[in-house]
């Protein structure tokens, strides 16, 4: 193998992982977990006190493309010597890695926050009915949780039906469907 493809085999492996990470992100397809851990110093606090350290899979599909793809165009078109493709792309693949390892601590981890119980509870939640429940059948409601708009498959506690447009209590949340009641009907009884 000469330099000129080995340079090309990490880019193009280094780019095929990122691939499958991006993908992986938005499919839940997971490969398994490499755990890379350096102790003491250079760690970054994450979500519930884990630390994330500069030598991490993203930081090393960064360096593998950057040093990938310097050497490769250093090497084809530079007309250098060996070693100093290799010191040229070997910094240009640390300097990538740390350009995302800075941005992952300082822009991406600040607002990076694990939800607790409360926040996604939605027993006792309003909610509005957007599609009629059935009589002793299933149908749809509306509700805002965490600033953004949910949907949820929805029953009668009682079995009787509910139009489309009132107003619902959340009783209860089961296996993915929320047991309501009418607010008007918990509204009658408190007085």
């Amino acid at each position: 193998m000469t330099w000129e493809g080995f340079y090309l085999f990490c880019f193009a492996f280094g780019l095929c992982l990122s691939a499958i990470a991006f993908v992986g992100g938005f499919s839940h397809f997971h490969l398994g977990h490499l755990h890379l851990h350096h102790a003491g110093a250079g760690r970054a606090q994450g979500v519930n006190g884990h630390s994330i350290t500069p030598v991490n899979g993203f930081t090393l599909m960064i360096f593998l493309c950057w040093f990938g793809g310097t050497g490769y165009l250093l090497e084809h078109y530079g007309g250098f010597v060996v070693p100093v493709v290799l010191v040229l792309s070997t910094l240009a693949g640390v300097m990538g890695a740390t350009a995302i390892f800075w941005f992952l601590v300082h822009v991406l981890l600040p607002h990076d926050r694990a939800l607790t119980a409360e926040e996604t509870a939605t027993t006792g939640m309003l909610a509005r009915v957007s599609a009629a429940i059935r009589d002793h059948g299933t149908g749809e409601i509306l509700f805002t949780q965490n600033g953004s708009r949910k949907f949820a498959a929805a029953r009668s506690e009682n079995g009787l039906p509910i139009p489309r447009d009132t107003e619902v209590v959340v009783m209860r949340y089961e296996q993915g469907v929320a047991w309501v009641r009418r607010w008007d009907e918990i509204a009658s009884e408190v007085k």
